[in-house]
């Protein structure tokens, strides 16, 4: 790799760290409501609601609205593209008014996922966009016992991304939780791929100041018969980190990856509590876990937009705590907030 190569001008540097550091402040994270039009379907369909672009632009419309107090957890939005041109029933657009509550628009650089040829069932991601920040995503799944390689390598291809985008780039690492895997082999494996998806940010030059993680927590497979603490969640999750994920980076926002609403709140609020190296912020990047209480309350009956409203505010609330370390299991309940979320073969 060559080493005659310019890093962003110094006015560049200070406005991709700028935005970057106020998406992971303290107590605060992002509300992931960038379903695709098929995910934000099946999810339609459990409460009775049509899948139209009306009830979809409804339902954003919910969820940015729902209170100024929104933006004491809520730091950032990550959109889906139809939602990026809509606009609320007085003619605002979204980002505008995510804008005007002190809330970073952003967006995803993808356009879905594809398997990779010679893989077991590996997936990466195509296609690109634009906004105020981006997120590149590779999916890992298939077998657990043997060294993804194919899948790794394309980290290289997709880090040339973030190396060009000139805004606050987010590096998007999911380790699919299918499979009776334990907790200790998925602490390898998420070791093996963030060296992998680290070494190919170095090898492109990308300025990591002005970057994000989001990535899966370390969890053992859905259908592994040992059900771990919390506690030796964070440990493992920490320990991952700590080996792999260079100082520099600005902050960890991890998804849910199919847990349940407190489910995701606990194990974020022990992974902050663990004493260990944690150089980074550690917060929260939810769609399922900040939602899945705001879905069952909206049912698609505008009545009950406030009560919907009112639990999405709640797990904000409650992950902010969590991203502190000072939440409290149980203490903030919801109307799913005990449900699984996990969807086998799900596809990000």
């Amino acid at each position: 790799m060559t080493t005659h190569f310019n890093y962003p001008t110094p006015a560049v540097q200070e406005e991709l760290r700028k935005i970057a550091a106020a998406i992971v402040a303290p107590g605060k994270g992002i509300l992931a409501a960038d379903e695709s039009t098929g995910t934000i379907g099946q999810r339609f369909v459990k409460i009775g609601a049509e899948n139209n672009e009306e009830n979809r632009r409804l339902y954003r419309q919910l969820l940015f609205t729902a209170d100024k107090a929104l933006a004491d957890n809520i730091s950032g939005v990550i959109l889906f593209h139809e939602t990026l041109y809509h606009k609320d029933d007085n003619g605002t657009p979204f980002p505008k008014l995510l804008q005007d509550l002190g809330i970073i628009p952003g967006i995803k650089v993808d356009t879905g996922t594809v398997k990779l040829f010679g893989t077991e069932d590996e997936v990466t991601t195509q296609g690109s966009s634009t906004l105020n920040f981006l997120m590149w995503k590779n999916a890992r799944s298939g077998s657990w016992d043997r060294p993804m390689t194919t899948g790794i390598h394309i980290s290289l291809i997709r880090a040339g991304l973030l190396d060009i985008c000139g805004t606050p780039s987010w590096a998007y690492h999911i380790i699919l939780p299918d499979g009776d895997h334990d907790l200790e082999q998925a602490q390898k494996v998420a070791e093996t791929v963030l060296a992998a998806v680290y070494k190919a940010l170095n090898d492109h030059h990308v300025f990591l100041e002005g970057t994000l993680l989001k990535p899966s927590m370390v969890t053992a497979g859905q259908s592994c018969p040992k059900k771990y603490t919390p506690q030796e969640i964070a440990a493992a999750t920490v320990t991952a980190f700590s080996r792999t994920v260079p100082a520099a980076v600005t902050g960890i926002t991890f998804l849910s990856g199919g847990q349940s609403e407190e489910e995701a709140t606990v194990n974020l609020d022990a992974i902050n509590k663990f004493n260990g190296k944690k150089p980074w912020p550690l917060s929260f990047s939810f769609g399922r876990a900040l939602q899945a209480s705001v879905l069952k309350a909206w049912g698609g009956k505008p009545q009950n937009i406030k009560a919907a409203q009112n639990e999405l505010l709640k797990r904000a609330k409650a992950n902010g705590l969590a991203a502190l370390g000072k939440y409290e299991q149980g203490s903030i309940t919801g109307k799913a907030a005990g449900e699984g979320l996990f969807v086998k073969n799900h596809a990000y």
